[in-house]
């Protein structure tokens, strides 16, 4: 019998284990959380592959950091080229010499996905494509994307040296972190339908998760004949954001179905939780200092990920000094916070001090000390 009752408790153990993981028809994927880069399932996900319009990804991180160091602006106006308007696949028909601004041709890129406005941001940022390419592959040699190689700024695979254009699903959510990193952008990765010329041309998102699955924040969809379905989903539920990559999916259908698997395993598996949880940390008297009382911080305050198992297990214990004696040193260390799931250790953090308290002076000392001579009299 006791046997038996074994064998049905490593049954239902391995049948937990199994029905915990996401099912994926997707060849190539993984899923990250967006805060901490921590990768919470992959499948074949080092796999080089044709990305197609999820290329954009690149090209819109390079945007957005030209606007942050302030060489484009959001209302400069961009003329498409002749070369830009030429761009077949997804696109909005610029006409040469046609103008737009930088954030209605984002707007196009982003949600209609459209090649001929992402050739003219590229020249806008680089004056020529080419050159932006090489801005490109710098950029992700920069992000650690080990196995990316981008020949093109869209993604189109008809292109001369389309044939060394690839990258993996581990790539694709890495450089979806850093973009995601720009908030801006999801002014336009959430939105579902729009209009540019005034209203006379209709968008509407390739993301079809932006209308039916709750939290979406974006990000990128892509289709060629090669590439097949590909897409970096992205959604943000309880505080927690996950990046879900797939590639080279049959069909459309199957591209959503398996972002929208990883997302879910994600949100009911994980949970994202600050280090001090409800707490606040104290001050500390300090002797003979400027101030009487240094305010704490810890040294580390980012979010720490957790299987959602082990979150309702957590404890904290925080040690710190009883006083400390001026002069004081910002980031002094001056105690730990330490916690544990059970009794596994799950991180410790040094407590240290926000800011610098100098020693008083003499004449300071003086001071308050008559002042509390006064007031006691």
């Amino acid at each position: 019998m006791k046997k038996l009752i074994a064998i049905i408790l490593l049954i239902s153990v391995l049948t937990i284990s199994v029905s915990a993981a996401p099912e994926v028809s997707a060849p190539s994927c993984l899923l990250m959380d967006a805060a901490t880069g921590t990768v919470l399932f992959e499948q074949n996900a080092d796999e080089q592959l044709a990305p197609a319009s999820v290329t954009k990804i690149m090209t819109l991180l390079l945007v957005m950091e030209a606007i942050d160091r302030g060489q484009l602006s959001w209302d400069d106006t961009i003329t498409a080229s002749a070369a830009a308007a030429a761009k077949g696949g997804s696109q909005i028909y610029l006409e040469e010499n046609e103008q737009m601004t930088v954030r209605e041709m984002v707007k196009c890129v982003v949600v209609s996905s459209a090649n001929d406005c992402a050739a003219a941001l590229a020249e806008a940022v680089s004056g020529s494509e080419s050159a932006f390419v090489d801005l490109m592959n710098k950029r992700a040699s920069e992000l650690g994307m080990e196995r990316t190689h981008f020949a093109n700024c869209t993604g189109l695979d008809d292109e001369a040296g389309a044939d060394v254009h690839y990258t993996t699903s581990r790539d694709i959510a890495i450089m979806s972190k850093a973009l995601l990193a720009h908030e801006e952008i999801k002014e336009f990765t959430t939105i579902w339908m729009d209009t540019i010329r005034d209203g006379t041309f209709g968008l509407s998102n390739t993301n079809k998760l932006v209308r039916f699955y709750p939290d979406t924040t974006g990000l990128k969809t892509g289709f060629t004949s090669s590439a097949g379905y590909c897409m970096s989903a992205t959604a943000k539920r309880n505080g927690m954001e996950l990046i879900a990559a797939v590639m080279h999916c049959e069909t459309s259908t199957d591209r959503f179905e398996s972002a929208k698997a990883l997302l879910e395993y994600g949100f009911a598996t994980y949970m994202l939780e600050d280090p001090l949880g409800d707490e606040a940390l104290p001050e500390i008297p300090v002797i003979l200092g400027a101030s009487d009382n240094a305010v704490l911080r810890l040294q580390d305050s980012s979010p720490m990920l957790l299987e959602k198992a082990s979150g309702s297990d957590l404890s904290r214990q925080l040690d710190v000094a009883e006083s400390l004696s001026a002069p004081v040193a910002a980031g002094q260390v001056v105690g730990s916070l330490t916690i544990r799931s059970g009794d596994r250790v799950l991180r410790e953090i040094p407590v240290v001090a926000a800011e610098d308290i100098p020693k008083l002076s003499w004449g300071n000392l003086f001071s308050r000390l008559t002042r509390h001579l006064w007031m006691a009299d």
